[in-house]
Order: structure tokens, then C-alpha cells, then sequence
């Protein structure tokens, strides 16, 4: 066997793979031996097939398995003892590959076109600058936190007034042209509105301070901005219906619902921040506080890889690339898409390719390892993030344990949660070796950086 590499230019290569007899040919003996002893051929015991029979029958396919095994490891191999930097998989070779035919040839010769990365150096330094933001944890973002936790203590209390938000209940009728009830017409018991969600002030404001008793006239196809499913709900009708219904309604209050958040008490102290943890508002708000700065870090750090990806590409320089080897293997990955589609995407790709190239180099540079421990607990960090969307910071050790070991069971899960450690690892890193610029933003500022 013999294998060599032949460069065509500092980003292609051709490599070629010699195969003869000697390479292959025990293998294929043995492959042979083991279908006679299992072939069932009429007229023939199993295992006493005559191995000329065998040989006439299977021994094309059985050399053609033996070579294309041994011509893979032959190639991976060399790619691998070599350290060949190569960029995709290795395409057969269009216009020098001879027709192979496994009949009458006993040496083989295949070529294949290799597409080489581009040789630079990926680094930085104290000189470069990358902006990294703060998000500024204002007292409203606690306010509004703090209230959520009281909101999940709170209860329902019937009061005598309604105010905004709160929730009526009562008898809904339609009227005729005079502004009588009308003969025939809808009557819905128990209606249940809150005219807060309704989409007209003017008819919303028909609500303001009343009273249990109090009969109010309104227009629901007004108030609700001729919403048909909206209507339909409320008037117990089909949706076609509802879209036609344009009468006026009495609506006669029986009752009013408010929500009242519960009271901040060392019950909701101890379930959010753990036992006796904090004693007092103070000391919960600024738990609260540091809990919401350490959510937004993860978000910082992204933004200041993605500016650092920026400075590193512009710094790096337009790559030279093998582009027609790569839309060759582009078009192959996407085999159900037309040739346009890799016009359209090939800039795209190699913008990505390029940053996977200094990526690489950034994380062998700075001696990233990702251990099973590191996925574990990154695995833990996103289900805790998770449980404190929605308010729960004092999660228990073992329902994280739970959570996370499902999410290790799925292969794209534990293959986001490793990239999500390498570029962890990575962030820190460059943040200790870039000089950073500073900034302190607001939570809104932040956001439309991403729009």
C-alpha cells in the first residue's frame, strides 16, 4: 500500500491511495470462508458449498467491501499520522480517477481532491480593545421580580369597587334599537369580563369605580375592536356570528374579583434565597438584585465573544479558501437543495468557517479542555436558568440532578451544552488577555444590540 500527497496549491491537495493484492487479500479469504460456512445454496449442505461456487458468486463483492475498508482506514490514517488540516471529507477525484472494476483488476488507484485550511495565526493581546457591557440592575427590575414572588403567594378577594385589572362577573343582555331588552335576544349568566384587556378606552372607561348592582351599557363589538373570537367567548356564540353581532348589552354586576399579592414574609424569604438565608426586605432585594446581575452575565459574555469574533476576523484577514473543492462538498451535504442555494449561502459559510478556524486556534492556544464534569455542570447552570425565568432561585440539588441528567440523554443537548463550555472557557480567557472597554447599559440598550 502506499499512500502520498501531492499539493496543487497552498489550499488543495491531491491525495492518492495504492492498493495491491497483499493489502486486501486476507481479508477478502476470510470474508469468503465465513459466507461458505454460513451460505444456504440448493443442493448443497450448509458449510459444504465449494468454494469455487462461493468464490464465482461472492467474491466481487467481497473484494469490493475489503478494498473500500481498507482504502478508508488507508486514508484516514494518513490524514491523522500526517496531521493534514483538512476541511471536509476527501472527494473522489473527477478527471484523473480511472474506472475502477473489480472483475479483472487486482491494483487499485484512487485519488481523491482534499481541500487544505489556510496557514495563519490567530492571537491577541493587551493592545486589543473589545467593549464588554454591564447591564444595569435598576430598582424597578427588583420591584417587578419581587412583586412576581408575591404575586404567586397572593389570593383572590371579592371587593365593592372595581379598579383596573380586576375581574367582573354578572348578567349580560342584549338590547333592542330603544334600549330595552331585547325579546329573543342573548343573555349570558355569569358573564365574566375584565375590562382592562378590552381594545376601546371610551368603552373600557364605562367600567371605572363600579359598583356591585351598578347595570352599565356598552357595545361589545366596540370594545373589543370587532375581535370575533373574543366575542364569541364572551357571548356564548359561533365565531361567524359573533363577527355580525354589533348590539348594545346591558351587563348587571354581581360580583367584583381582585387579586391581591401576598404579603413579603420570611415563608417567601426562606423559598426563594433557602433556610434563614436573608432576614429582612433589604437583604432579600439585594439577593434579588445579584441573582438578576448574575442572569444577564451569561448574555454579556456572548456579546463580548461576538465582538471579539469581529476583531479577531478583521484582524485575520480575508482567508484564502479552495471555494470550488468547497461548494463541491456543499452541494454534496445538500444534496435536496439546487445550485442557487449554494450561490446564496457559500459567503455565509465561509464567514462561519473562518471564525470555526480561529476558534480552534484560540481554544489549543489557550489549553481549553472540556471534562465530563464541565458538561454536567453547564447541564445544571441551564436548568437553574430555566427555573429562574420563573422566579425559582432556591432550586433543590436533587430536582437539578433530575433535570440535568435527562438533558444529558439527548446527543443535540449534550453537543450544545459542550459548545456552550468551550465558549465559556474561551470568554474568560480572552477577557484576561484584551484590554476591555467598559460600558454600563441598560437592560433595553442590550436588547436591541440583538435586533
Amino acid at each position: 500500500m502506499n499512500v502520498s500527497l501531492q499539493n496543487i496549491d497552498k489550499v488543495s491537495a491531491l491525495l492518492t491511495v495504492k492498493l495491491e493484492k497483499a493489502d486486501y487479500q486476507e481479508k477478502v479469504d476470510k470474508s469468503l470462508k465465513s459466507i461458505r460456512q454460513k451460505a444456504q445454496i440448493p443442493g448443497f449442505r450448509k458449510g459444504m458449498v465449494p468454494m469455487s461456487l462461493v468464490k464465482k458468486m461472492y467474491a466481487k463483492s467481497a473484494i469490493a467491501e475489503e478494498v473500500n475498508k481498507a482504502l478508508s482506514e488507508a486514508v484516514y490514517k494518513y490524514i491523522q499520522d500526517n496531521k493534514v488540516n483538512i476541511l471536509g471529507e476527501p472527494l473522489p477525484n473527477e478527471e484523473k480517477q480511472q474506472e475502477i472494476d473489480f472483475d479483472t483488476m487486482e491494483e487499485f488507484e484512487f485519488l481523491f481532491d482534499i481541500a487544505l485550511a489556510p496557514e495563519f495565526k490567530a492571537e491577541v493581546d493587551a493592545k486589543d480593545t473589545v467593549d464588554y457591557y454591564t447591564i444595569d440592575v435598576t430598582e424597578d427590575m427588583v420591584s417587578n421580580q419581587v412583586k412576581a414572588y408575591t404575586q404567586r403567594n397572593g389570593k383572590y378577594e371579592q371587593v365593592d369597587v372595581y379598579e383596573d385589572n380586576d375581574m367582573l362577573k354578572g348578567l349580560l343582555a342584549e338590547l333592542d334599537e330603544n334600549g330595552n331588552t331585547k325579546e329573543g335576544g342573548i343573555q349570558v349568566e355569569g358573564a365574566v369580563m375584565m375590562p382592562a384587556y378590552m381594545k376601546n378606552d371610551e368603552q373600557k372607561a364605562i367600567f371605572a369605580n363600579a359598583k356591585v348592582n351598578d347595570v352599565l351599557v356598552f357595545n361589545p363589538h366596540t370594545a373589543w375592536d370587532g375581535n370575533a373570537a373574543e366575542l364569541a367567548s364572551l357571548l356564548k356564540i359561533d365565531n361567524e356570528a359573533a363577527a355580525e353581532m354589533k348590539s348594545n348589552f346591558s351587563y348587571q354586576v354581581e360580583e367584583v374579583t381582585r387579586f391581591v399579592a401576598g404579603e413579603l414574609t420570611q415563608e417567601i424569604f426562606d423559598q426563594v434565597c433557602g433556610k434563614d438565608v436573608v432576614k429582612t426586605e433589604e437583604e432579600f432585594r439585594a439577593k434579588v438584585k445579584e441573582v438578576i446581575a448574575n442572569q444577564f452575565v451569561a448574555d454579556t459574555d456572548y456579546k463580548f465573544l461576538l465582538d471579539a469574533r469581529k476583531m479577531l476576523m478583521e484582524k485575520v484577514g480575508k482567508l484564502e479558501f479552495p471555494d470550488a473543492l468547497l461548494k463541491r462538498i456543499m452541494r454534496l451535504n445538500n444534496q435536496d437543495k439546487d445550485e442557487k442555494f449554494v450561490e446564496d449561502n457559500y459567503d455565509k459559510s465561509i464567514e462561519e468557517l473562518t471564525w470555526h478556524l480561529i476558534k480552534e486556534q484560540l481554544v489549543k492556544a489557550n489549553d481549553i479542555k472540556v471534562e465530563q464534569e464541565d458538561v454536567v455542570n453547564m447541564a445544571k447552570e441551564a436548568t437553574r436558568a430555566q427555573f429562574a425565568q420563573y422566579g425559582m432561585m432556591n432550586v433543590p440539588e436533587e430536582l437539578l440532578e433530575n433535570y440535568s441528567k435527562e438533558m444529558l440523554k439527548k446527543k443535540e443537548s449534550v453537543e450544545g451544552l459542550v459548545n456552550r463550555v468551550v465558549e465559556a472557557k474561551l470568554a474568560s480567557a480572552l477577557k484576561s488577555q484584551v484590554k476591555l472597554n467598559n460600558k454600563t447599559i441598560s437592560a433595553e440598550e442590550f436588547n436591541k444590540m440583538f435586533e
